[in-house]
């Protein structure tokens, strides 16, 4: 027998409305940045994309790079969408985006329509789908007017290949002038994704303002900070780490004693809570209801769950959120 989905999958996961417009999302989304690549195991990543929409994820985020190699995350995603979701498409939010490397040359980079819509067409051949649920602009190309950019993303929206149209990594001004260009080209932006945790609070510097205002949704991703919000750096760096690594975003020189105190005093307030320093950090964010959406990783089934358990923890006190300001 194939793959049948939980009855009871929605009663477990609150879903929140992106800005202003009629998408809903689930607190908790699914990013498939790292361990959904070829380099991985395919059967692994499997059960965590189905345990996932078992537990009401309907969102699923990817990217034209994400694997590694490059397009790996996306044919992985498309053959487990093919062999057990291909039933429960319309239940799902399948976005992806382009904005970083790609291939060679260059057209296989940064914000031109030329690149934006042929990585658009790629990506739908990878996952055998004939449009996602919303396509990003990566990040802001200096070199691209804004106006290309942004029409490349409602092109692809008013042809049919998307449904939806996002931005990722624009800072304020950036963003202001593309919700601006979007909204008069007909296609208002549906949803931004900043990089957003406690350590990584930029957003809060009026971005997040701009949004509510604007009427545009947030999803926010690295919410554990390359895992340093898990705790697993607190008695040292462990072997096979992201910070282990030589490359990488998380550099062992950046994990300093004042860091790990800090982490430590956090993890206390978590502990007092009855929950694991990364529920906490995941449900410190959902406590601003200008976040739309929380992107998560999972190496496995257990790291899954785990975050899932963010969704129904208390509200945070005064005091609480004090110690977590210091």
């Amino acid at each position: 027998m194939g793959y049948i989905p939980f009855e009871n999958r929605y009663d477990q996961m609150s879903y929140r409305r992106s800005g202003r417009s009629g998408l809903q999302l689930p607190a908790i989304s699914l990013g498939l940045w790292h361990n959904f690549g070829d380099v991985d195991d395919f059967s692994s990543g499997r059960e965590i994309i189905l345990r996932a929409f078992d537990c009401g994820i309907t969102h699923f985020d990817l990217a034209n790079n994400y694997g590694p190699p490059y397009g790996s995350a996306e044919s992985n995603f498309g053959k487990v969408l093919r062999q057990d979701l291909a039933a429960y498409r319309d239940q799902l939010i399948i976005s992806t985006k382009a904005g970083y490397d790609m291939w060679p040359g260059p057209y296989g980079n940064w914000g031109s329509r030329k690149y934006l819509l042929a990585s658009l067409d790629q990506s739908l051949q990878r996952m055998g789908v004939p449009y996602v649920d919303i396509f990003y602009s990566h990040r802001h190309d200096p070199d691209t007017p804004l106006e290309e950019t942004m029409g490349a993303l409602a092109q692809a929206v008013h042809c049919g290949k998307a449904l939806y149209a996002g931005i990722s990594n624009y800072p304020k001004d950036k963003a202001k002038k593309a919700f601006s260009i979007l909204r008069n080209m007909g296609t208002p932006c549906l949803i931004h994704q900043p990089k957003y945790s406690l350590l990584e609070r930029r957003v809060e510097q009026g971005l997040l303002d701009l949004l509510e205002k604007e009427g545009v949704g947030c999803i926010a991703f690295s919410p554990l900070a390359q895992g340093m919000l898990t705790g697993k750096y607190l008695d040292g760096i462990p072997a096979g780490s992201r910070a282990d690594r030589p490359t990488g975003a998380l550099r062992r020189q950046n994990i300093t004693h004042g860091l790990l105190e800090m982490i430590r005093r956090w993890k206390t307030v978590a502990d007092k809570r009855g929950q694991t320093l990364s529920q906490m950090a995941i449900s410190w964010l959902l406590k601003d209801p200008r976040v739309t959406s929380v992107l998560i990783g999972a190496r496995t089934i257990e790291q899954l769950e785990e975050n899932l358990g963010s969704t129904a923890a208390p509200a945070f006190t005064q005091e609480e959120l004090l110690l977590l300001e210091s």
